[in-house]
């Protein structure tokens, strides 16, 4: 499927797993490439789940940059085909592109990987694009990015 353009903001990115609804979470502790990212039920403190959503240059069809609103630097990286979120320079953020399909979008990585939820609690993985529910995700627009 080709690239949809998303509006530049901030989102809430729910997941589409079996269970009570989840959001991608950056946690708390971070390890080797930094914190984990993962599914989790909605949290009160919107500053591990509200993300910025906006193109890495003001052209179309350029791919985007995920970053945590709270954190101007701590944007996604990918490391082992997994998410972390982690203070680096907009150049080393990893780059993605957003697909149309049934009840969302799927969210796709510069290799061309497909973000993945197993279940709640689970850190988000990189893997082969398939027709699962598990690589759907709905953006939820919060608001304008220049806005707190």
């Amino acid at each position: 499927m080709p690239p949809i353009p998303v509006r530049p903001g901030i989102y809430k990115i729910h997941a589409h797993i079996i269970g009570p609804g989840s959001l991608v979470t950056a946690t708390e502790f971070a390890v080797k490439h930094g914190a984990p990212v993962i599914t989790d039920r909605m949290n009160p403190l919107p500053i591990e789940q509200e993300w910025v959503i906006e193109p890495v240059e003001p052209a179309p069809g350029a791919p985007y940059v995920v970053r945590l609103a709270a954190h101007d630097a701590a944007a996604l990286v990918i490391a082992e085909d997994k998410l972390f979120v982690n203070n680096v320079p907009r150049a080393d953020s990893a780059k993605f592109t957003f697909e149309a399909v049934l009840g969302g979008v799927k969210i796709i990585s510069e290799k061309g990987l497909a973000m993945r939820a197993g279940h709640r609690g689970a850190q988000i993985g990189l893997t082969e694009p398939k027709p699962e529910f598990q690589e759907t995700w709905t953006l939820e627009f919060v608001r304008p990015i220049d806005e707190d």
